[in-house]
């Protein structure tokens, strides 16, 4: 059984307002950052620029994938949004609940079928759950399944081409923002996972073939930017 330290890390921020032990991400570019869990309790005024576009860009039904501890869908809620948080963590959806969101869906977005939505809403470079540049197209797809005949997505990425700079790191044969993490957390490990950082260009020659509009809407001074992208009617 594998365990979702992630989610213990989460569970117990949530209860302790602080963590005893850092949750640790091993990532295959060498480093071992420390990451900081409070980022997923923010309260409204700690919300970044970039995420605030985002969130007053979100339109009718949402869904709001990878919801973390629900930071972005209890802000919409708020507003008075009708919003789904999904959640692949079994913890975190409890999390969730606990701090009151009030629709918590906790399953795989690429398995998930049942609802459509006008907004489909990726935030913290949420599409990383892509993995890779194959899993990104396999999330376009997907995504168009979901999505009403009015329906968006919006989500960030960032161009990490950098980071084999500044680490002085061989690029690797596959495309360079496909990183594979590992979560440490009290001395346990999770389950390896790929994740994707896409840039600005390669999305949009992804987003082209596979039939989307885009419209990239913000950059920040950290290779951070924010997308919109629709269906392009065919």
């Amino acid at each position: 059984m594998n365990r979702d330290v992630y989610g213990e890390a989460l569970y117990d921020f949530q209860e302790l307002g602080e963590l005893k032990e850092p949750l640790l991400l091993h990532s295959s570019y060498g480093d071992i950052e420390e990451m900081p869990v409070e980022v997923f309790f923010r309260e409204e005024d700690d919300i970044p620029e970039l995420e605030y576009i985002a969130l007053s860009l979100c339109d009718g039904k949402v869904l709001d994938v990878g919801a973390g501890a629900g930071v972005h869908a209890l802000y919409l809620q708020a507003k008075g949004f009708d919003v789904d948080a999904m959640e692949i963590s079994e913890t975190a959806c409890k999390i969730m609940e606990k701090r009151g969101v009030k629709n918590v869906i906790h399953a795989d977005f690429f398995k998930f079928k049942e609802k459509k939505y006008d907004t489909l809403l990726f935030l913290m470079n949420g599409i990383g759950i892509s993995g890779t540049i194959e899993g990104f197209r396999k999330l376009l797809i997907h995504s168009k399944e979901l999505l009403t005949e009015r329906g968006q997505l919006l989500f960030d990425s960032s161009n990490i081409s950098y980071l084999y700079d500044e680490y002085r790191i061989q690029r690797p044969d596959h495309y360079f923002g496909e990183i594979n993490f590992q979560y440490e957390y009290k001395g346990n490990m999770g389950q390896p996972f790929q994740w994707l950082y896409i840039d600005q260009q390669t999305l949009i020659k992804i987003a082209h073939e596979e039939n989307w509009v885009v419209q990239v809407l913000f950059e920040d001074d950290n290779d951070q930017y924010l997308v919109r992208m629709e269906p392009r009617e065919m």
